[in-house]
């Protein structure tokens, strides 16, 4: 007899927050309705998503790991999750392996785990492969070059750089006459992504809707950086997203190879190996809470 109920962890990686579900004991029989129910606040757990980890089905892959957004719909990678994932495999016991090897719709990662005294995973190291500069064929794009790309969206013209970290990002560093932050003492305007995020996520040239990132670089050097991700709206974190971001920091000559990105969630590590031509994103993964859920019906 099939359970009517499933236990579920909730984790986050620098505030981006997905429930998590063994698959290996838990057969989710429509997972983008569980994410749908699951992620509502106040009715459900609340979160931006599911993440189910299961068998991998490549034999050069450990584990497997598929992701649904807080509207059903299926991502192809979230860099959050996947070092939430490597934090969920070993503290669990459910590997040993260090580095483990994640499969996803964006091919196979790499996650190296960094333990804390108590044995337990901090951070994680996720070799992200190499950023993709010329538009992929799957997702529907125009142009022929990554940076200096323009686009209209209600009135407002965006110059951008389009970077696919297996799933589309399209960044854009911010005038100097706006803030990412709400500041009463500045004279700035504070950017409206709420208007402007799910209008370039919809845009035609996205026929597959696009993440959008919008930065700005800080004194320090530090890129300050939100995100509207397409299927969640606005996150407090997006892995492949500060990838993007310092990919596009650097093809702009805005910074050097490596650079810390800071989102509403916190800040993550990001370095373009030049000698690999690889991206490697370091950051936390934490448990929020676990529980039990029912099915949906």
């Amino acid at each position: 007899m099939e359970k009517s109920t499933i236990q579920f962890t909730k984790m986050h990686g620098a505030g981006n927050d997905y429930i998590y579900v063994n698959t290996l004991l838990y057969n989710i029989k429509d997972p983008a309705k569980a994410s749908i129910e699951w992620s509502k606040p106040h009715f459900g757990i609340g979160s931006d998503g599911l993440i189910l980890i299961g068998e991998a089905t490549e034999p050069d892959a450990d584990f497997s790991m598929r992701i649904f957004n807080n509207d059903g719909s299926e991502a192809m990678m979230c860099g959050n999750g996947t070092r939430c994932v490597a934090k969920f495999l070993h503290d669990k016991g459910l590997t040993d392996k260090n580095p483990i090897r994640l499969q996803t719709l964006s091919g196979i990662k790499v996650l190296n785990l960094h333990l804390n005294a108590d044995n337990k995973v901090e951070t994680v190291t996720v070799d992200m492969g190499e950023p993709i500069l010329k538009q992929p064929a799957q997702f529907g794009v125009h142009g022929g070059k990554a940076t200096n790309w323009e686009l209209t969206a209600d009135g407002h013209q965006f110059i951008g750089t389009f970077v696919s970290m297996g799933n589309p990002h399209f960044v854009i560093f911010l005038d100097d006459k706006y803030e990412l932050d709400a500041n009463p003492d500045s004279d700035k305007e504070l950017f409206p992504i709420n208007h402007f995020g799910p209008i370039l996520e919809h845009h035609d040239v996205f026929p597959q809707r696009c993440n959008i990132e919008f930065a700005q670089i800080l004194p320090d050097g530090t890129i300050r950086m939100r995100v509207w991700e397409r299927g969640s709206g606005i996150t407090l974190a997006c892995g492949t997203g500060a990838c993007a971001t310092a990919v596009a920091a650097k093809l702009t000559g805005r910074r050097p190879s490596e650079s810390n990105i800071q989102m509403d969630g916190g800040t993550l590590n990001i370095k373009w190996d030049e000698a690999t031509n690889h991206i490697l994103m370091t950051g936390p993964a934490a448990v929020s809470f676990e529980g039990e859920i029912a099915l949906p019906e």
